[in-house]
């Protein structure tokens, strides 16, 4: 039996993370707003009501489907600051970027790019759209057990060596318990500051009224209380006090902007992704690979289904950590062909091999015997994850999108802005031979991976998930069981999720364990996979995956939606 229904309906459809944030989005479509409008009101709610998860410190990958008009993929990923270079990490003795610490911020890319999205495909002013947001940071939200425990995890860290943390997650000098309400002031000034902005004079028009709260965003008071926070040095995950590097400059020299999404193919739909900045087209190679097998051979209700998409994403996987990056060229790796020698290589047999194809020699610095290096000392970081939102409307007008980073235990808060920097950096390599090296002025990979479903030019669904690493890997379980399994996508949602951990992850420290694979324990068959080398981790009845997808039929208008239920926290909702 499902735990929640396929939701169906011909007005709109809005799925997220946080049910206060999909409510927000149908509050505005019930209000004559499109898609657009909804997913950038849901989104600074998630800021507010998910703050372990993203921030307005972070950054946001989106693809935006308008109606009758082709896709683009909204980069809203900052660069690396000019002075966030591998010889000045060098200097202060770090071999990684840190894991948490003003040091690892890119550029804030979240809150400029969706006031991009705002200006040029929603039909909403700025004030009307964060009402939502500034409503939770000043009335308060309850606090979700994943918050608390976020925290209680970062409390020491807090209150030893980030006061200005403290002071706003630890009321009175304690962990907050479940249920409490939890104020961010700060926030909703700045909230209204922004709103202000646009009623400013001088910005005469919608898009020149946006416009002027982006300034303030970019060059004004926003930029500048970030810029002089990270001037003071504070603890990082590496266990040294640093300084961060973003300054004024960096932030005047990058803007958001769309480009053209990457495609790839799956039983006679095409795969819409981000490119090779982030890991999105993963899921492009894994479909490429799997394509090659029958339905009966990608049944995901026995081992042998589950066997197969392991071994495909670990193919594609090493070929993220050899090949992707900013300036990265995909065109063998899309391809039929190589896609149809990679499948030659899944055996029978779990494999416990870091295995990139093509011509490159390179691998990830952390690798000695095909193990990555211990790395146990330091300041313990509490990793933090990120959200989802997907919107459908009326008109057809599609977006998914996934932000994440700025999260409460990223950097110290800035208490005159009520948010902290996020740690995107993390995601390169102090290596100048990778091609997602840290350089000044580039794109960190990023983990960030919506996606659009096409079925003969029309888009019929989006979706996605947080996770990190495992982002495309669920995706690539609820595609199979979609297309190749016929399951609707709440069924395919609620399906028992895995993943692969064999390779390094993208994080800091970057762990990974050689034949990895995690699964939920309802999933049968897993003795059958450790028979076959897998190196199993069972992590619990209802733990992973947190997919959310709204489609549309372009034939009769119908609409659906639909979300997970694990941990009682995302929802779809819709009429």
């Amino acid at each position: 039996m499902q735990a929640r229904p396929d939701l169906t309906g011909s007005f709109g459809m809005c799925a997220s993370t946080h049910w206060l944030a999909s409510a927000s989005g149908q509050a505005v479509l019930e209000r004559g707003g499109n898609a657009f409008d909804a997913a950038v009101a849901a989104a600074f709610v998630l800021h507010v009501v998910e703050p372990h998860l993203n921030g307005p410190g972070g950054d946001l990958v989106a693809l935006v489907a308008p109606a009758g008009r082709a896709p683009k993929t909204l980069a809203g990923q900052g660069p690396a600051p000019a002075a966030a270079t591998i010889e000045h990490f060098g200097r202060l003795g770090l071999d990684l970027v840190p894991g948490a610490g003003a040091l690892a911020a890119a550029v804030p890319g979240a809150v400029d790019a969706w006031l991009v999205l705002l200006r040029d495909h929603g039909t909403w002013e700025v004030p009307e759209v964060l009402e939502f947001a500034e409503h939770y940071a000043s009335k308060g939200h309850a606090l979700l057990p994943a918050e608390v425990a976020t925290i209680a995890g970062a409390a020491d860290l807090f209150r030893d060596h980030w006061p200005s943390s403290a002071a706003l997650w630890l009321p009175g000098g304690r962990v907050p318990g479940v249920g409490e309400v939890l104020r961010n002031p700060a926030w909703a000034r700045t909230l209204a500051r922004l709103s202000d902005a646009a009623r400013g004079p001088g910005a005469v028009g919608r898009e020149a009224r946006i416009d002027a709260v982006r300034r303030q965003w970019r060059a004004g008071f926003v930029a500048a209380a970030i810029c002089e926070s990270v001037t003071t040095p504070h603890r990082h995950s590496s266990g040294g006090d640093f300084a961060g590097v973003l300054c004024l400059d960096d932030f005047a020299s990058w803007e958001p902007g769309y480009e053209e999404p990457v495609r790839g193919s799956f039983r006679g739909h095409e795969v819409l992704k981000a490119g090779p900045w982030s890991q999105g087209p993963v899921l492009l190679q894994t479909l490429a690979i799997l394509d090659g097998f029958t339905d009966v051979e990608l049944d995901l209700g026995t081992p042998g289904g589950v066997h197969r998409v392991l071994e495909a994403l670990k193919l594609a996987l090493a070929d993220r950590d050899v090949y992707y990056g900013e300036d990265a060229d995909l065109g063998e790796l899309l391809s039929p062909a190589y896609a149809a020698q990679r499948r030659t290589l899944i055996g029978e047999r779990a494999s416990a091999e870091f295995r990139p194809g093509g011509a490159s020699t390179y691998r990830p610095p952390l690798l000695e015997g095909e193990r990555i290096l211990d790395r146990t000392t330091g300041e313990p970081t509490v990793r933090g994850d990120t959200c989802h939102l997907d919107v459908v409307d009326r008109w057809g007008n599609v977006i998914s999108a996934t932000p994440s980073g700025g999260w409460l235990q990223s950097s110290p808060t800035i208490p005159e802005l009520g948010f902290a920097l996020g740690t995107r950096l993390q995601m390169s390599w102090l290596d100048a031979k990778s091609p997602s090296a840290l350089r000044p002025g580039k794109r960190p990979r990023t983990t960030l991976t919506p996606s659009l479903l096409v079925k003969d030019g029309e888009v019929v669904s989006a979706f996605g998930t947080p996770g990190g690493d495992q982002q495309d890997q669920w995706q690539a379980a609820y595609v199979v069981r979609v297309l190749a399994g016929g399951l609707t996508p709440q069924q395919a949602i609620e399906a028992p999720a895995f993943h692969t951990t064999s390779f390094p992850g993208s994080f800091w420290p970057r762990w990974w364990t050689p034949g990895g694979a995690v699964v939920e324990d309802r999933m049968t068959g897993i003795d059958e996979l450790e028979a076959r080398g897998h190196v199993v981790t069972r992590a619990g009845d209802w733990t992973l995956g947190r997919l959310s997808s709204v489609s549309r039929d372009p034939a009769t208008g119908r609409l659906g939606a639909a979300a997970n239920p694990r941990g009682a926290q995302g929802y779809a909702v819709g009429r």
